[in-house]
């Protein structure tokens, strides 16, 4: 990996607060019914993406470790 100047690491990230700010502009200055066509179009779309067959055990295994975690902060 190449090193960068601390000029170059504060240019890239001015560039990015930048990309930042046109991103929330462009988030305020959409319409609501835009917005709500986006949501439509994600939802509708759902079922492009096959489903992940070990979702529900490693969202199990989560829980699980977050009810030992809180147990643990409870004793």
């Amino acid at each position: 990996m190449n090193s960068i100047t601390p000029e170059q690491a504060r240019q890239y990230l001015e560039r990015w607060k930048l990309v930042r700010q046109a991103e929330a502009e462009e988030l305020r200055t959409t319409s609501l019914e835009t917005k709500l066509q986006q949501l439509a179009v994600l939802m509708a779309s759902r079922g492009l993406f096959r489903g992940d067959r070990d979702r529900e055990s490693q969202v199990r295994e989560i829980r699980d470790r977050w009810a030992r975690i809180r147990q643990a902060l409870r004793d």
